[in-house]
């Protein structure tokens, strides 16, 4: 359990990094994936573990690789706009996206507690961000438009990691998120291009920051939470897992001085709670689970 909270605390701080340099979020996402990649290349070489992938398991992997990049690129820039509380509670709607293709893509019957998610989710997202949506900056609203489809391609890499695991051998754990960071990397550079975004990282302050974003972002957190999540009941890791969201936002209060009303609070603490219960069935089934 110390371990599963361990690496949710960890987690929780990735959106704090993106917040603290003064790099583009295409930067910042490019060097996560790059140091995190790099740390894990190093892990596999010293627990000598054999690297071999055949065609069909990397070709899937580079899937997950193109949702993560995908999810990276939407999520950091909803965190400029929007800030690192509310950018992380919206990527965690991915819970419902995943409840809908269970619904339309596997024939899955939705489980009460899901359906009851749905509205509260619904309710919570408008009381976070819809009553006084008209009065927001073109800026905050794109914000909010970003964190859901961070949410849509979280989605999407989750469901393609599984698929990966499940229908061809991939190795490790350790293996499989090297070989999706440093793919994801690649085509995170390749992204910047169009953009004009500089890989120069300006100094010592922005590049110690990058780094323990690769540590605690992409390996130390999700290597906790991997070793914990099998061994810990599937109610107990849903909610653990709810500490990501919930101290994003806590840190936005605390470092970046955000400001809250009660109704915001409200439709916060909805979104939570409905988030939990949509992902109860399946912290069941799912031996695999890393947040943004």
């Amino acid at each position: 359990m110390w371990q599963l909270l361990a690496g949710a605390v960890m987690i929780s701080f990735s959106a704090v990094f993106v917040k603290l340099v003064s790099v583009p979020p295409a930067t910042s996402a490019f060097y996560r994936m790059l140091f995190g990649g790099l740390i894990l290349l190093g892990i596999v070489w010293w627990r000598r573990e054999r690297v071999h992938l055949r065609a069909p398991a990397l070709a899937m992997l580079c899937v997950v690789a193109v949702f993560f990049a995908l999810d990276l690129t939407f999520w950091h820039r909803s965190i400029l706009y929007v800030g690192p509380g509310l950018a992380t509670l919206l990527a965690n709607f991915q819970v419902f996206v995943l409840a809908a293709v269970g619904v339309v893509v596997f024939r899955e019957r939705l489980t009460l507690f899901q359906l009851v998610s749905i509205p509260l989710a619904i309710l919570g997202l408008v009381l976070l961000v819809g009553v006084d949506w008209a009065s927001f900056s073109a800026d905050y609203r794109w914000g909010v438009i970003l964190g859901l489809l961070t949410a849509c391609c979280y989605a999407g890499y989750l469901l393609a990691l599984r698929r990966a695991r499940v229908s061809e051998t991939t190795g490790s754990s350790f293996t499989t998120l090297m070989v999706v960071s440093l793919s994801c990397a690649g085509l995170l550079a390749l992204g910047m291009w169009p953009e004009h975004a500089s890989f120069v990282i300006p100094n010592w302050r922005d590049a110690g920051w990058l780094v323990a974003y690769g540590v605690f972002g992409q390996v130390l957190g999700w290597v906790l939470i991997s070793n914990s999540i099998s061994k810990v009941r599937a109610s107990q890791v849903g909610l653990v897992l709810l500490l990501q969201p919930v101290c994003a936002f806590v840190w936005d209060v605390l470092f970046f001085g955000r400001r809250f009303t009660a109704v915001e609070i409200s439709g916060a603490i909805l979104a939570v709670a409905a988030i939990y219960l949509g992902s109860v069935k399946r912290t069941r089934t799912d031996s695999v689970r890393q947040p943004p």
